[in-house]
């Protein structure tokens, strides 16, 4: 038996993957029982934000993992298919509909249990006595479950809040103005940095303190036992949550104290000599590898509300990321989520119980797509424990290969979840320097190293 733990994007397709895979599967879903702040009906997969999938392009990299993920038998993207809904080049559902197939769908599977019902750790123990367990409960995980997975990971490793900076794609970024240098030269050339002059960074904070800030919704500033309404009641206490979780404030509040408290803080020039002048620069920007190949670099303490479009036009003002390419943008929202490359195996499985995987956004990834994704494939490796049976990782450099390299990249950082992107695709060698170019050979080399892998992927009777 296969237990799936959450009715989401990720827990249907868990629970599709392990029962077409031979294995009988009990699919736990605790609404209507208990609702969440978010989710209005007890349907499965109920879409709660966007209802859109990402591009249907197999040039993109949200196309090629698609791909990816029909070729394991996804029930979520022919579903979302069959009830599409105009969109240009991206697959948007009729919500409704979708959600209705999809549970009408997973009700209907001979091997396929629904059980309606909350759980928490002590039910999570049980079930494992009966065989694997995937956890597909997503960034609003119950308390009962949070404090089970904060005792198996060590809190450190369990995050109830997204507070990170944007990342942005390492080829777009102009190195005649950006220099690599650590502070004092201490630590060697880890870091990039973005040199502000006086009237860069005055236009720059202008524009920060006056840019469109994302609105909270009322379920990421609640109290224990209701709900804050007033706005400013609800901006500090969101803060404060913040604060507490994470230690991190957003760049344009603190921006918000004084013109010069960025240059004082988070953009600090000390210990940095920018060698066009010769001099230290009025104030800096730092950004930091994101992963091993030093493709994505992350902006340093820029966590930050503002709405992506203006996290677009503001951060474009600092010298040398004119031209950047923002592969995920800075959030500060409630999600719970574990730091992957600590506490999960490559197979999605808990380093610290076995028999316990984990999927969807709890992995450390981001999207409907993405969370899908691993539901697939958690489910696999499942089914196959359950057969005492193995499947290895998908190859490095497929879609798939891309978003465990994430997971599982190690790399001193501030973890925090990632959408598909090419800056996750293995770099080609030797380095290609047309983008167009490493794009085609990148999607090249993810089809055919996951067309070598499927049959092991597939070995299973498939139902």
């Amino acid at each position: 038996m296969v237990t799936v733990v959450g009715g989401g994007f990720a827990g249907v397709e868990a629970a599709w993957a392990a029962a077409r895979r031979g294995a009988q599967v009990r699919l736990v879903e605790m609404r209507p029982v208990r609702m969440t702040p978010a989710h209005k009906t007890p349907l499965l997969c109920e879409l709660v934000c966007s209802n859109s999938f990402k591009s249907k392009l197999a040039t993109t990299p949200a196309g090629r993992l698609k791909q990816e993920m029909v070729a394991l038998g996804s029930l979520v993207i022919p579903t979302g298919e069959a009830h599409a809904v105009p969109g240009g080049e991206a697959l948007c559902v009729d919500r409704d509909r979708y959600a209705e197939a999809i549970t009408s769908a997973i009700g209907s599977h001979p091997a396929i249990e629904v059980v309606r019902t909350e759980f928490d750790g002590i039910l999570v123990e049980q079930a494992l006595r009966d065989g694997p367990v995937i956890l597909a409960t997503g960034p609003l995980t119950s308390a009962g479950l949070s404090a089970y997975l904060a005792e198996l990971a060590g809190r450190e490793h369990l995050y109830f809040y997204d507070a990170v900076s944007p990342v942005v794609d390492a080829t777009t970024l102009d190195r005649s103005v950006i220099f690599a240098q650590s502070r004092y030269d201490k630590g060697g050339d880890d870091y990039l940095n973005c040199p502000f002059d006086q009237e860069s960074y005055a236009r720059f904070v202008q524009e920060l303190v006056t840019a469109e800030r994302a609105p909270i919704h009322d379920f990421e500033a609640e109290d224990d036992e209701h709900k804050v309404v007033d706005p400013r009641l609800r901006e500090e206490r969101f803060l404060e949550q913040i604060k507490y979780f994470s230690g991190c404030t957003p760049i344009e509040a603190i921006a918000d104290k004084g013109a010069r408290s960025l240059a004082f803080g988070n953009f600090k020039p000390v210990g940095l000599r920018d060698p066009r002048t010769g001099r230290r620069p009025y104030a800096a920007l730092q950004l930091r590898p994101e992963n091993r190949e030093r493709s994505l670099f992350s902006l340093v303490a820029c966590q930050t509300r503002l709405k992506w479009g203006e996290q677009k036009r503001v951060f474009r003002l600092v010298p040398g990321l004119e031209n950047a390419e923002f592969v995920r943008f800075g959030v500060i929202h409630r999600n719970t989520y574990l730091e992957a490359p600590n506490v999960l195996t490559e197979r999605l499985e808990m380093r610290a119980r076995r028999g316990l995987f984990v999927a969807g956004q709890l992995t450390g990834v981001e999207g409907y797509v993405e969370s899908a994704a691993m539901g697939i494939l958690a489910g696999i490796h499942a089914a196959a424990v359950e057969r005492g049976e193995r499947v290895g990782p998908p190859p490095r450099a497929s879609a798939y290969g891309s978003l465990l390299a994430h997971l599982q990249d190690r790399t001193e950082r501030e973890f925090a979840p990632m959408n598909i992107n090419w800056g996750l695709f293995q770099e080609p060698e030797p380095p290609i320097k047309d983008r167009g170019r490493r794009q085609e050979v990148k999607l090249a080399a993810a089809e055919a190293a996951f067309t070598a892998w499927l049959p092991e992927a597939l070995g299973f009777a498939v139902r």
